[in-house]
């Protein structure tokens, strides 16, 4: 570009506006003020009815002065775009958290960009930031991308062991309970990544990855349970059913509450369990692994309701009816079905002799104390008193997850 009087001016030569000068003419205009004029000057045929036709539907002027083309930037033209965070343009992302509420027109944008007016709107119902939010999201995303590991290569699947067959049966049917829980853990947030308007990204990101974790988690318990040639043990209609409460919450923040904060955060506690206690190396490895990254889904969770009790302290009474609620529907069940509490005996036992089953069956117990003392420690940073959180604890589901 160069300048004739105070004019900005640019000369596109033999180059016609569909052979790419209007790349230039575009550059040049965008460092015009609204209202101000931009000089153009060619002679590729047809540049100038071209160019007309351009400016017609972007909104600019334009006149012929002396054998040039002088385009007039519309005011009109500056509200094609608005950004996405505000009606001004667009912020740098980095320096900005996400907006209260993302509006629908803003659509599957990045964060920051600036959108046509006229982009179609979706129907995201996750779209304000306290009802998804965690403050926390992007770090935990960025934890789980370093700690991904493959079932092929982290798991030695051939290392020699040999187990009686009473051990082994209990390790199948520990393994075939672990499967159930994590589908639900897979599919209760799968179930509203779809709501989830990606103006919010970690949140997006940081769930994703949580699904991706759950169904690796489903591929080595279920390896596991059939590394023998054993078929997958039993599933009760009350595990199930407790399950299902879950898949059925509503409500994001609700379901995150009773998943990610009660539930798996005793499900840390029993791959622990089963890490100390496993009877082989292939179930202890897979027992670290799968608790390592169950403790991140736990902590997305933690970062997620103390984001919003601070933003809605009033949201804690949903969050106690939920308990109850769960806790009334469950009542008629059997929860935790006796053969899985065996198998755990068995597996802290080691062996079926009086001594050793009470010591598996003391171990257990301690095992349902240490669940019970970390969801008390959870609802208690999320503000609930000493006594409601011992209350709300004792009402979890007998069925652990």
């Amino acid at each position: 570009m160069m300048a004739t009087s105070s004019r900005p001016t640019i000369g596109i030569e033999a180059l016609g506006l569909d052979q790419g000068a209007l790349l230039l003419i575009r550059r040049a205009l965008a460092r015009v003020p609204a209202g101000g004029e931009l000089v153009v000057y060619g002679h590729a045929p047809g540049w100038y009815d071209h160019l007309a036709a351009w400016c017609r539907q972007t909104g600019h002027g334009l006149r012929m002065e002396a054998g040039q083309a002088v385009v007039t930037r519309g005011a009109q033209a500056e509200g094609r775009w608005r950004g996405a965070l505000d009606s001004g343009p667009a912020r740098v992302d980095a320096t900005h958290p996400p907006a209260q509420e993302a509006q629908a027109c803003w659509g599957l944008a990045a964060r920051g960009a600036r959108v046509e007016a006229g982009s179609p709107a979706w129907a995201f119902a996750l779209r304000r930031r306290h009802e998804l939010w965690a403050e926390t999201a992007g770090e935990l995303h960025r934890q789980a991308m370093a700690a991904q590991w493959d079932p092929q290569t982290a798991i030695d699947w051939e290392e020699p062991f040999t187990l009686d067959d009473e051990v082994e049966d209990a390790v199948v049917q520990v393994m075939t309970y672990l499967i159930e829980n994590e589908n639900a853990a897979l599919l209760v947030p799968a179930r509203h990544l779809g709501q989830i308007h990606p103006h919010y990204r970690e949140v997006l990101q940081c769930l994703a990855q949580q699904c991706a974790d759950e169904a690796r988690h489903v591929e080595v318990f279920t390896r596991r349970a059939l590394l023998r040639g054993r078929a997958p043990a039993l599933s009760t209609a009350g595990g199930q059913a407790s399950l299902q409460t879950l898949f059925d919450a509503p409500d994001f923040s609700v379901a995150t509450f009773l998943l990610g904060v009660l539930g798996e955060g005793s499900f840390v506690n029993l791959l622990n369990f089963l890490h100390e206690h496993a009877p082989d190396p292939v179930t202890r490895q897979i027992a670290r692994l799968t608790a390592r990254d169950e403790a991140r889904h736990v902590a997305f969770g933690m970062a997620h309701l103390e984001y919003r009790l601070s933003v809605e302290p009033g949201f804690q009474t949903r969050l106690r009816n939920a308990v109850e609620l769960r806790y009334d529907a469950l009542a008629g069940t059997a929860g935790l079905n006796e053969e899985v509490f065996d198998a755990l005996v068995l597996l802290a036992a080691g062996a079926l002799s009086p001594q050793a089953i009470a010591r598996g069956h003391a171990a257990v117990q301690d095992l349902k104390a240490e669940m019970a003392t970390g969801r008390r420690a959870r609802l208690a940073r999320l503000g609930f008193a000493r006594e409601e959180a011992q209350r709300l604890a004792d009402l979890h589901t007998r069925n652990f997850m």
